[in-house]
């Protein structure tokens, strides 16, 4: 696949680098409809750096472009031989995991009236390392998830209630394309990522670096008029940024985070890009992480159809119960077993990590560093590249930043106590 190219399928656009293109709030329409492309598939070359949480499928919107630069003026990024994640992995992780018969045994779990566990086939075989890696949950923060959950449906009654009065409306191809340019600016990053829009993720949004180039592929069903800068935040504000300001330190390879004696990225750069995805909301509940660690748990000891029972109790809609589960046991062929995908736990893990820290985290060093943890940071200034470092436009204010921090604790019911029992030092 050549540089920049789609990875979305059916209703997604072409992937198109994000050009300044005309003023704030000009019209993107009307706009063409791009010819569909190809199915998903990953390109050598690609992998994948996140994921944003779980995401239905919608229908398309209205389709459009405007104001974009082709994908081949983008200035490459160079990758070191040994850095972190690199190498080149056919298929992806991304698309390995998607089970290539989803959409089959979707039609037949919904025509058995959901009382059929799917058996899922893949392209080629998840690597063994990657499903003993994640093949484990961890029950740690149950508690607090049902909390959350809990929290949500007593205010707004239904997940699907909630959904509504918090996320706004669904956005049409071309308005997202405007949101996404102007929050380009912001972060003046205008003209280094391309965007694809797609029907065709598991999560709300992933970003990937495709060909040397960095890509970000955006689920048509999660771009919600409330949502969307959340997460933009997420991938761009904070996967992208720590990426970029990454390249620039000593430990940018493999053998410089052993030489540095780096602790893994993650949970930290998960965590907080949760956070940033709900940062300025009115009401900043912690739902999708919530309920993703909830699901996770609760799948390493039922079948996928007593797993999709059991969410009904969370969530009526029935195609995003679907999709929760597939997240929880992907990886999985005969989902009659118990068994999870552990992966989606890192976001709620991280984010109460970071909330119990976050009066003595030094965030825009957290952010300057690159790809470290928060328990790295204060050992690691005085080694690191911090000038020209890039600071996310949310940062800037740090007072207000932190009083954020403060109303998500508050919002989702936890408190300093409780976060230092269940987080020593």
């Amino acid at each position: 696949m050549g540089s920049g190219a789609a990875m979305g399928s059916g209703a997604a656009g072409s992937g198109a680098a994000m050009g300044s293109g005309p003023g704030h709030g000009a019209p993107l329409c009307p706009c063409p409809s791009p010819p569909p492309p190809p199915a998903p598939r990953c390109p050598r070359g690609s992998r994948r750096l996140s994921e944003t949480g779980a995401g239905p499928r919608r229908s398309e919107g209205a389709a459009g472009r405007g104001g974009l630069r082709a994908a081949a003026s983008l200035p490459h990024i160079a990758r070191g031989r040994g850095e972190e994640g690199g190498g080149r992995r056919s298929p992806c992780l991304l698309v390995a995991l998607r089970p290539r018969n989803v959409e089959a045994e979707r039609e037949r779990f919904f025509r058995a009236s959901f009382a059929y566990d799917p058996q899922f086939e893949y392209a080629e075989p998840v690597p063994a390392a990657v499903l003993d890696k994640y093949g484990a949950a961890s029950d740690r923060f149950v508690a607090q998830a049902i909390r959350i959950i809990r929290a949500v449906l007593e205010k707004y009654g239904t997940y699907e209630s909630f959904e509504v009065a918090t996320g706004g409306r669904l956005l049409s191809k071309c308005q997202i394309w405007s949101v996404i340019r102007k929050y380009m600016q912001k972060e003046g990053c205008v003209g280094e990522v391309v965007v694809q829009l797609t029907d065709d993720l598991l999560s709300q949004a992933v970003m990937m670096v495709e060909d040397s180039r960095p890509t970000l592929a955006i689920n048509l069903a999660g771009a919600r008029q409330h949502w969307l800068e959340g997460m933009l935040r997420h991938e761009i504000g904070t996967h992208y940024i720590r990426g970029v300001n990454n390249t620039r330190q000593p430990w940018h390879s493999s053998e410089g985070r052993k030489q540095y004696s780096l602790k893994p990225a993650n949970p930290t750069e998960e965590g907080l890009a949760s956070l940033h995805s709900v940062l300025f909301r009115k009401q900043p509940f912690l739902w999708r992480a919530a309920l993703l660690y909830y699901t996770i748990e609760r799948a390493s000891h039922l079948s996928f159809s007593a797993l999709f029972q059991d969410l009904e109790q969370y969530v009526q809609d029935a195609g995003v119960r679907w999709e929760y589960c597939v997240r929880a046991k992907r990886g999985q062929t005969d989902t009659s077993q118990p068994g999870c995908f552990s992966k989606d736990q890192v976001y709620l893990d991280g984010i109460l990590r970071i909330l119990r820290h976050r009066q003595t985290i030094d965030f825009p060093l957290l952010a300057a560093l690159g790809k470290v943890s928060y328990e790295d940071v204060n050992r690691l200034k005085e080694f690191g590249v911090l000038e020209k470092a890039r600071i996310p436009h949310f940062m800037q204010d740090l007072e207000r930043y932190m009083k954020q921090l403060d109303h998500i604790v508050t919002t989702n019911g936890l408190n300093e106590e409780e976060l230092e029992q269940l987080l020593p030092d």
